[in-house]
Parts: structure tokens; sequence; C-alpha cells
């Protein structure tokens, strides 16, 4: 089948990648000629593991190819997926004028039928509003093309987004009463669905409020558990121990109940935002989503302000970790830019090392030191913060650490070192909900 993918940010070169990969003819569109040009010299514009494989792969094939110009794509398309972002407005609402330019462009230039699909997280509604955009556009034209509206949220976890694609724990697909468009979908997703990958029909507006409820689902249960972090340091419990006694319980399950400073990204922040901004607008109260917002800011605060009141004037702090989470070089709200830009108000000199997205944090934080390795970033510093948790600082020394530092401070973001082993080692150690006289 044809494909055109509008947008190559993440969702976007993504799906378009992985389309090919399963055998369609896929033309990604982006307004970004210099983005172009790097992706039709097979230049991998993201960080994603697997991705630039598959991408050199069927730019070879000829399965994938990209263009600046829509005009170019749409005559051989028989599906149009839009991928523009949406991003958050400073009322947290999300920021909907690339979709709908898209539709409209769409509907401006289409010389037959074809299915538009928003692959975007957009607001319950959106679908509908699409429609009737694209529908008074073709009046407007004068011609009769058919362009149903489809809503196929993606369910893509940076770091893993091509093993979600060609192997998704559910393709959810949303559909208001038109069969051809729906015979379309299921032909397109059928590499997927014979292999025994579950499709879920459902109408349109559902489709719109699976993906935010989803995500406002994973990330309460995140701030959950940091909500109970604050009273185990508290109380003397261990934060660990409790979800590892909540986790068992398999009506609960283990996943997204690790204790660290909250969650951020592309994703949890805007999909947790945008359900804030619905709730404001229709008057439904979402009382459980905006706490879930107001306890994520919480724990961060909580936690820089114990690194900002340990330190002496003018220290150095050593950062391990930038990007929001492990094997990605995404910067989105990451905790680190919020303790970064703390840090220099208050006239300390930081130092930090990032396996992979120091790039993308010097575009960000030019005035910090950038530096090759975590004992670098560690030495004659008066404190070391972990913020990610990347692979290369699980295994570090704690006995090396003691001695590269100036200080004695290890601050611990993600739990996910030992208390009774730094304390051994000389250290003074501070994690979430992890007492530095407990064993962990």
């Amino acid at each position: 089948m044809n494909l055109s993918v509008i947008g190559t940010g993440y969702v976007g070169l993504v799906s378009a990648a992985c389309f090919a990969e399963l055998g369609h003819t896929v033309i990604g569109v982006d307004i970004d000629e210099d983005k172009v040009k790097k992706l039709k010299n097979g230049e991998c514009i993201i960080y994603e593991p697997g991705l630039e494989e598959v991408l050199e792969r069927n730019l070879k094939s000829g399965r994938l190819s990209f263009t600046t110009d829509l005009k170019e794509a749409l005559p051989t398309s028989t599906v149009v997926f839009s991928a523009v972002a949406t991003p958050p407005n400073e009322d947290f609402s999300a920021d909907l004028k690339a979709v709908f330019i898209v539709a409209q462009t769409v509907a401006k230039y289409a010389d037959h039928d074809l299915v538009f699909v928003n692959k975007s997280t957009v607001p319950v509604g959106t679908g509908k509003k699409c429609q009737k955009l694209i529908s008074d556009t073709l009046k407007e034209r004068g011609v009769t093309h058919h362009i149903p509206v489809v809503s196929n949220p993606e369910f893509l976890r940076e770091g893993s987004a091509v093993m979600d694609t060609l192997q998704p724990d559910r393709i959810v697909v949303g559909i208001n009463g038109d069969d051809w468009s729906k015979e379309i979908i299921d032909e397109l997703y059928q590499p997927l669905t014979r292999v025994g990958k579950p499709m879920v029909h459902m109408d349109r507006e559902s489709a719109e409020i699976v993906k935010y409820a989803s995500n406002a689902f994973l990330a309460t249960k995140i701030s959950f558990i940091n909500m109970l972090s604050e009273l185990c340091e508290h109380t003397g419990a261990n934060v660990r121990n409790v979800a590892k006694g909540m986790g068992l319980d398999d009506r609960i399950g283990p996943r997204f109940l690790h204790a660290g400073i909250g969650y951020g990204g592309s994703c949890f922040p805007k999909d947790v935002k945008a359900l804030i901004a619905l709730s404001k607008e229709t008057g439904i109260p979402l009382p459980i989503v905006q706490s879930t917002y107001e306890v994520n800011q919480h724990q961060r605060d909580r936690f820089f302000k114990k690194v900002l009141d340990i330190l002496p004037e003018k220290a150095t702090v050593g950062l391990w970790g930038l990007s929001f989470k492990p094997k990605t070089d995404d910067m989105r709200e990451a905790p680190a830019s919020d303790l970064i830009i703390a840090l220099e108000k208050a006239g300390h000199t930081v130092k930090a090392f990032d396996p992979i997205a120091m790039d993308n944090a010097k575009a960000l934080h030019p005035n910090i030191q950038y530096v090759s390795s975590p004992m670098e970033a560690a030495k004659d510093a008066n404190t070391v913060v972990l913020l990610t948790e990347w692979d290369v600082f699980r295994g570090v020394n704690m006995e090396e650490l003691s001695n590269t530092m100036k200080g004695k401070h290890l601050f611990d973001g993600r739990n996910i070192y030992d208390a009774q082993e730094a304390k051994n080692a000389g250290l003074k150690y501070i994690g979430i909900g992890v007492s530095t006289s407990t064993k962990s």
C-alpha cells in the first residue's frame, strides 16, 4: 500500500520507517529542508535504538523516501498519516495548529479518495474538527473526493519505539461509521494482525481518549509511588520494599512503581497537562490527573532542594545523566534541565556526562561543562547527582567515586544504588524514600 506520513519528528519518522519495513511504500513529508536532506542521505536525525538500520535498509530498497512537498506525495497515497507535533500551550491545552494545517492542505490538493489518519496525540473532538475542515475545503473546491478521518494513536516508548511499532501490544483504530476506511486500515495493518497482534476498533472519540488515558494512568502510578516515598523517608520505611510488596499483587504489577524524581519526556507531561486543560474546558473534574501533575512537580522540587541546601557557595556539582530517560537523547521535560537552571542561578559550577544526550543538552545549556566519563564529572565535585539511570552508571565503583570527589554527597535520583554500599565507601547517600541507615 502507498502511504504518506506528514511530519518526521519522533512519531512520524519511526512510523514511516516501520511501515516501510512492513512492506508498504512510504513517503515522509516535512517542511524542514535540512531535515529532509539528511534523511534522504540516510542520516538518522533522532537517537533511537534500531531506527538507523531500518531507515537505511528501506531507503536502499526504495520503499521509503522523503520530500518537502506534500503535493508530490499525495497523488500516489491511499492513506495519509498526520504525525505533526501537538505541544502544550501555556494553559496546558494542546496546540493543534499544525494538525489543522495538515488536514486543510491534504483536502486542498487531494485528487482522489484517501484516508486521513491522525497519528498525533490529539484531544477528543479533534477528528470531528478535522473532518469538518476537510469537508468544507473539498466543498469550496467543488470536488467530491471521499476523505474520512480516522484516529490511530501511537503508543511508542522512547528507547524501544521500533519494537513497539513492529510488535505492538495493541493497535487502536477509531472510525465513525465508514466501512471503506475500515477495510483500508485493516489491510494496512495486516502484516501485524496476521501474526496475532490485536486490533481494537472503536469510535473515533474513544480512540482519541485512549492515548491520553493510558499515559495519564501510567503517570499516576509513578506519582503514587513517589508520593509514598516522602512518607517512607519520614517514617524510616524503605520505598523499594513497599513497591516490591505492592507489585507482587497481580492486580497492581511491578511496572511503573519505581520511585524517583518523577516522569519527564514528551508524552507523560504533555498528555497529563492536556487532560487537565480538557477538564477545565468541559467542566468535568479530573482531580486524580491534577494531583498526578502536582505530585510530579513536588517530587522534583523537593529532591532538588535537598541538593541545593547542602552545597557550599560556588560549589561544583557532577551530574550523571541528562536525557529524561535512558536509551534516548530527548531532553524534553528532563529533570536535568530544571536542576541545571537552579544550580546556575545559585552560582554553582556544573560538570555533566550523558552517553547520548550531550549534544542536545548543549543547545539548551551551553554554559556548563560537558565531560567524557562519569568519573570526570565527579572529579573534585562537592556532590554528584544521578538523574538518568543509564547502564554506564549502574556499575560505578563506590570506593573510586568517594576518592574522586571533593565532597561526599551522592544523590541518587533513580534509586539504583545500594545505600549501605555507598555508606561503607564513605559517601553520604541520599536516595528517594530510602534512609541512609537502611540497607536497600
